[in-house]
């Protein structure tokens, strides 16, 4: 079946289509992102403000658009921190299904622990034993730990790239004494999270995903995306904290020239930097393991797994289809 994967994140409305079936593997067919930065939408109420709400609608009835141009079977429409922290959501999400017939689903913190994981551990196989899975959002700093497709462990903390960029950094690029305020905050952060991860185990594979990461290793000397999703690419503690010191002194424009950055992103990158040296540091780890795999694979993967309708995480995402009629 053709499915289309709908994700309203902090940063973007992304439109994932692939051909799956239950069993195979996922062929992505088609990608296509609006930037809208909702996070920074948010007012000083709390609400996603009239021309966020507006700029959603009108991107979700484009994904909408395109799925149906695409022959998409169905939608799994969700959306992550942005949206779920609004204090206006409810109001949002119905005016976006009454708009647009697209019924978004609002994924919890430890939802998205979980989808990610799972789509990591479908990546690299039950051979991989104790995974111990970290994910760098634009709003929440995810990390979930297991030796099963269900994770042991699933947290979300509210330390994406995004948010630690407009609440910690005030300057572009970020002044010295904000780039050692905002490490010695982040370590204060993530100490509690440290000890629960503890009481774990040793995992046997340590592994990050999603862009943030990506666009670490990849500056880091990892293989260029056109390189093919198979190569093993990896980030070193010693590599990440080289190149804080470089692009720490960059701003926004300049590191947006860089390759594997994206301009949409850019303004956070250092932020999510540091984010991610302050988990390898509370987690006492050296290398992460980058996966292709993140959260909007866990959903079709959850889908698939779902099909005869189970009514658990993936079956409810799939409650519309392209044409916007509930299925």
């Amino acid at each position: 079946m053709r499915l289309g994967v709908l994700d309203v994140g902090s940063n973007t409305v992304h439109l994932l289509v692939v051909d799956a079936h239950r069993g195979a593997h996922p062929t992505p067919m088609h990608s296509e992102k609006t930037v809208l930065r909702l996070a920074e939408q948010i007012t000083a109420s709390g609400d996603l403000s009239k021309a966020g709400e507006n700029e959603l609608v009108a991107a979700v009835e484009s994904a909408r658009a395109a799925a149906v141009r695409l022959n998409c079977e169905e939608v799994l429409p969700f959306a992550t921190s942005a949206v779920r922290e609004a204090q206006n959501a409810p109001k949002v999400l119905a005016r976006v299904a009454k708009d647009t017939g697209v019924d978004l689903r609002v994924l919890s913190g430890a939802d998205e622990a979980r989808l990610t994981f799972l789509a990591v551990r479908r990546w690299f196989g039950w051979s991989a034993g104790q995974l111990l899975v970290l994910d760098i959002g634009g709003g929440s700093l995810e990390i979930a730990m297991g030796r099963d497709e269900e994770p042991e462990l699933a947290e979300s903390l509210p330390l994406g790239a995004g948010r630690t960029t407009r609440t910690r950094f005030h300057h572009d690029p970020p002044t010295r004494s904000e780039v050692v305020a905002t490490s010695a905050w982040l370590e204060d952060q993530l100490a509690g999270l440290a000890k629960k991860v503890a009481k774990q185990g040793q995992p046997d594979r340590i592994v990050a995903t999603s862009k943030t990461f990506r666009s670490l290793a990849r500056l880091a000397g990892a293989a260029p995306s056109a390189a093919g999703p198979r190569v093993r690419r990896t980030l070193t503690d010693t590599a990440l904290r080289q190149l804080i010191a470089f692009i720490s002194r960059m701003t926004a424009a300049d590191l947006a020239q860089l390759e594997g950055v994206s301009a949409s992103r850019s303004h956070q990158l250092v932020a999510g930097a540091l984010v991610a040296q302050a988990a390898m540091r509370a987690l006492s780890l050296t290398e992460l393991e980058i996966c292709p795999w993140a959260l909007r694979e866990g959903v079709i993967l959850r889908r698939l797994d779902h099909a005869n309708g189970t009514d658990d995480t993936g079956a409810a995402l799939a409650g519309v289809s392209a044409n916007g009629e509930d299925r």
